[in-house]
């Protein structure tokens, strides 16, 4: 399928992709009579544009207007999980360039050899991830956020104020963050579409570049290193304080029968 993606204007040489990270996960099924493409699936929307779908939660229209997307997306919204609001974003502009080669310019268009569904479902592919992975490195900055004051405090005095309750509170922030970030998006994943052209390898090798995935997913990587380490750190902090509080209640309790003991000797030469 070449131009005859957009069915109105067969000779459409710019379009302009907008990418939405919506939720944690969309359901896609159901949609299979509509679909120019099942996978992602690629469904006609709008006057003459097409909507992109990705099971974790992003999609990316083609050619829609601002009114035509908010029209998509109600009706799309019982399928959506976890919705986010506001929603990451982001826009490209996909032009026809009398060229051999697809050109991807830093910061300018896409230059493609035609408006073809591969291409644009690639192209799609990368926008989805980059939004994707947006949401991924702002909530890993929250987590970041909420346990600098903790480790500042720690390596200044050697011990921390916040009790159990508030240590496991960022315990489990930690941890959800990880859970979700891990594996939601296989970001290092060739788009599909790929399996079918293999000459368009060289266009998402090319958008891959210029929207730094693979940087960005191994920056991420790190963070929640951290994250998994910061988690353990805080629950050896629980682990040790909670082997202090026994070891007083030993302490004492030995104490205490060491006194009664004292008391019972005490009272035995007393009664003689």
């Amino acid at each position: 399928m070449t131009n005859s993606t957009f069915r109105n204007q067969p000779q459409l040489t710019r379009v302009t992709a907008h990418a939405l990270n919506v939720g944690e996960r969309i359901n896609t099924a159901g949609f299979e009579k509509e679909a120019l493409s099942a996978v992602p699936l690629a469904l006609r929307a709008g006057h003459d544009g097409v909507a992109v779908l990705f099971r974790y939660g992003a999609v990316v229209f083609l050619n829609m207007t601002m009114e035509e997307e908010a029209a998509f997306l109600d009706r799309l919204l019982p399928r959506i999980g976890g919705r986010l609001t506001p929603p990451e974003e982001e826009a490209a502009t996909v032009e026809i360039l009398g060229e051999t080669e697809d050109q991807v310019g830093s910061g300018g268009p896409i230059h493609v050899r035609d408006m073809s569904i591969a291409r644009l479902l690639v192209v799609s592919d990368v926008l989805a991830k980059s939004v994707a992975l947006a949401h991924d490195e702002r909530d890993v900055a929250k987590v970041f956020e909420t346990i600098e004051p903790f480790v500042r405090e720690l390596a200044s005095s050697g011990k921390v104020s916040r009790d159990r309750r508030g240590i496991l509170r960022l315990i489990g922030e930690a941890l959800l963050v990880q859970h979700n970030v891990s594996g939601r998006v296989a970001i290092t994943d060739k788009p599909d579409a790929l399996w079918d052209r293999p000459d368009l390898e060289r266009l998402y090798a090319r958008l891959e570049d210029e929207y730094e995935l693979i940087g960005r997913v191994e920056t991420l990587n790190r963070k929640l290193e951290v994250v998994s380490d910061t988690a353990d750190t805080l629950a050896d902090i629980i682990d040790t304080r909670r082997s202090l509080r026994l070891e007083i209640i030993v302490v004492l309790l030995i104490g205490f029968e060491i006194v009664i003991g004292f008391w019972q000797i005490f009272i035995a030469r007393g009664g003689h």
